[in-house]
């Protein structure tokens, strides 16, 4: 009998109940580690973010073949089986919407208005640099290294380079979306998997390191806090006032705000997003795909219910705590993110993976020139990138990062990213194309 060969081997550790024990305990050592008010950490910490530890730790572990957030093949009954761990998945669906509902109850929408158009105006910078950066970073690469943008028919890596641009402009039904539409070869799509990976998650560590080094920059651009001190201030205030010891029957109500919210947002999800899969006039249209994604839905709703809970007495709940135990959850959602980083395959494909960074350079310049011009502080580059390029998993935990009541505004800024994704990643997609046939 032939054995089957087995070409993405499992990790040391498979089960999801070890490997959740083993992300907890990262976590309890980056929160200690930071939590030391004198000695090497408090230096340690002084620079490198707290989060961006609770990022990188399983992502060693993952680099190691400790643990994966990745598939992997085992043979069963002498048969090849694909596995695969499902806790980014728990986080993201179960864990990400109760986050976002927990740490918006307390949110005052006007005074998130009141930031002022810098915080769109960023956004729509880095969807522009995503869109000028890409065909930038072809033509630049091209130029010293013709074989890395080649390829012909469906193997064109142009093509490939589409499904980026729907995943850095809007998310994954915009990626997919554009696999679809420009009909990228599934063999080699992989390939540009590994470059989402690495490069997005690469970008995001430094928007992270940078939330240290966020008053230089502000300094630097000369840019005006006073609106995102105020919201922040608003909402210490109201904290402090409602502030009071949770009981057990406290943790069990905003448990149940929570997960309740999380059951309506699947429940509403399923709903609308099979509805859209079902109207062919917007499953068919490349524009409005968004609307059959699933995940776009829950993101989407959970806010809504978050925001809605704000004008009611709901909002109390916020003195009990809860946007920290929001905070808890999405700090698990950050180390299954980076469970899913393996560094070693930064080098499987090492041109394009070059051509991502290049891309993300011209991306983070145009950013940083706006800024400096419309002096911008560091949160709105910030969490205008990662709302184009990590989307709805990734801004909010950015945001947070700065102060729990700035959630919300890495999450409205998302979800405008899946609705401007498709369209602007056809856009960019073209003058790759361009640039790649010049």
């Amino acid at each position: 009998m032939d054995i089957p060969k087995i070409e993405n081997a499992a990790p040391l550790i498979t089960n999801d109940a070890i490997v959740f024990g083993l992300l907890m305990i990262c976590l309890a050592i980056v929160f200690y580690a930071s939590s030391r008010e004198d000695g090497f950490w408090k230096k340690f910490f002084t620079y490198v973010p707290a989060l961006l530890m609770c990022y990188l730790l399983p992502s060693f572990l993952s680099t190691t073949g400790i643990i994966s957030g990745e598939s992997w093949q085992i043979i069963e009954n002498g048969k090849l089986v694909e596995k695969e761990s499902n806790l980014y998945y728990m986080a993201s669906r179960y864990l990400l919407p109760a986050a976002l509902v927990l740490m918006t109850l307390s949110i005052d929408l006007k005074a998130v208005f009141n930031l002022g158009s810098k915080a769109l105006l960023m956004f729509l910078t880095g969807t522009a640099g995503i869109i000028i950066g890409g065909p930038l970073a072809v033509l630049l690469i091209g130029s010293f290294i013709p074989e890395a943008i080649g390829g012909e028919g469906t193997d064109a890596v142009w093509r490939g380079l589409a499904t980026l641009a729907g995943s850095w402009i809007g998310g994954g039904a915009n990626q997919t979306a554009m696999l679809e539409v420009y009909e990228y070869s599934q063999d080699k799509y992989g390939g540009m998997v590994i470059v989402d990976i690495v490069v997005a998650n690469l970008w995001m560590a430094i928007l992270l390191f940078g939330i240290g080094k966020s008053q230089l920059f502000d300094k630097w651009t000369k840019a005006d806090n006073t609106a995102i001190e105020e919201l922040k201030q608003k909402v210490s205030d109201y904290t402090t006032a409602v502030k009071r010891e949770a009981t057990v029957t406290d943790i069990f109500v905003m448990s149940g705000i929570g997960f309740g919210a999380v059951a309506v947002s699947h429940l509403l999800s399923e709903f609308l997003s099979s509805t859209f899969q079902a109207n062919e006039s917007i499953a068919g249209n490349i524009y409005l795909s968004f609307l059959t994604s699933g995940f776009f839905w829950i993101i989407a709703i959970a806010t809504l219910i978050g925001i809605l809970l704000s004008f009611t007495p709901a909002k109390r709940y916020e003195g009990t705590g809860a946007s920290r135990i929001g905070g808890i959850f999405i700090y698990i959602l950050v180390a299954t993110i980076g469970m899913k980083m393996d560094l070693t395959k930064i080098m499987d494909n090492p041109f394009l993976i070059l051509i991502g960074l290049v891309w993300m350079f011209f991306h983070a310049m145009l950013l940083i020139i706006v800024a400096k011009l419309i002096k911008a502080p560091y949160f709105f580059l910030a969490v205008g990138s990662q709302a184009n390029v990590g989307g709805a998993a990734s801004a909010p935990v950015v945001a947070a990062e700065f102060h729990p009541s700035l959630t919300s505004v890495g999450v409205l800024l998302a979800v405008f990213g899946y609705v401007v994704g498709t369209l602007g990643a056809i856009a960019c997609t073209i003058l790759m194309q361009l640039a790649a046939t010049a």
